[in-house]
């Protein structure tokens, strides 16, 4: 059955609708070999069955939202900031072990707050040294993280 070119779709919720529903029907395949158990004698595979199943829940939700709401087209996107929220990442992640705690941190900061074109250097860096700070001593010194604080 096709649909009458005449109607319009609101896309962008039914791609979100079905990104979310594929994401959770993945996490429910890759965790099928784990136990379930039961609320009161929990096994590994509890908690990611429960949490799929709400993406898929959640996800048939907006799909069927998407559906039956009006048009709305999905416009231009700006690249850029993911982009430099990717490279953010993945140089904290190059960088952890290496360079430790502190200079992958500062990394993270300084340049994922680069993909916001208002943010401003003077805010920039006393984030980054209140932040930097909060998180080594909550994860390194507080949750006992195994990662080098400083590269020396």
């Amino acid at each position: 059955m096709s649909v009458p070119s005449n109607v319009k779709r609101d896309y962008p919720d039914i791609l979100a609708g079905v990104v979310m529903v594929g994401l959770g029907a993945l996490g429910l395949w890759a965790g099928r070999d784990l136990r379930f158990g039961t609320p009161a004698m929990m096994g590994p595979g509890f908690l990611p069955t429960v949490i799929c199943a709400m993406i898929i829940a959640i996800g048939l939700f907006v799909l069927i939202k998407g559906l039956t709401k009006g048009y709305e087209g999905i416009g231009s996107s700006n690249v850029r900031p993911l982009l430099i929220l990717v490279a953010a990442i993945g140089g904290f992640a190059w960088m952890a072990e290496a360079f430790g705690f502190i200079v992958s941190t500062a990394w993270l900061l300084v340049v994922g707050s680069l993909a916001d074109q208002e943010s401003r250097w003077r805010e920039i860096l006393i984030s980054t040294v209140i932040l930097t700070a909060f998180g080594a001593f909550v994860f390194i010194y507080g949750l006992g993280v195994q990662m080098p604080i400083l590269p020396f």
